[in-house]
């Protein structure tokens, strides 16, 4: 059976001087605006940090299961996503980077496993036309 996550954007306004609000699933709706977009206002979200929680939470699964998997569950895994947006361009890379304790395992292991979820989770999938880079490290 096929799941569908349903997500709801209500824009006002030209897009310079507009705003808006973006709501997924049972969250509470955030605030949209250009300026945070493209002038790093932070004031309001923008979709780049929306796709990165979404690359983050994504690929912190892919690896929590694939370490699963090879018989070294994770205690804790922390990844960030910094996604970079050109206004001219639009979003021209993506960064990982994740911190996981992960008992019984070598630093290079992890690595090998975090570039194995980095390529294979869905979003990743999804995003093929931007560059994914990867720092992985355990604590």
């Amino acid at each position: 059976m096929t799941a569908v996550s349903k997500a709801h954007t209500v824009w006002k306004g030209p897009l310079r001087e507009g705003s808006g609000t973006v709501s997924a699933g049972s969250a509470p709706a955030l605030d949209l605006s250009w300026t945070a977009r493209a002038d790093g206002d932070r004031s309001a979200t923008t979709p780049e940090e929306l796709l990165g929680a979404a690359h983050s939470a994504c690929f912190s699964m892919a690896l929590a299961n694939a370490l699963t998997a090879a018989g070294t569950p994770p205690e804790e895994l922390s990844t960030g996503a910094d996604v970079e947006f050109d206004p001219a361009r639009g979003i021209t890379g993506i960064h990982l980077y994740v911190v996981g304790l992960v008992p019984d395992l070598s630093e290079a292991d992890f690595r090998i496993e975090a570039e194995r979820a980095k390529k294979n989770c869905p979003v990743s999938q999804a995003l093929k036309g931007v560059s994914v880079s990867l720092s992985a490290s355990l604590r």
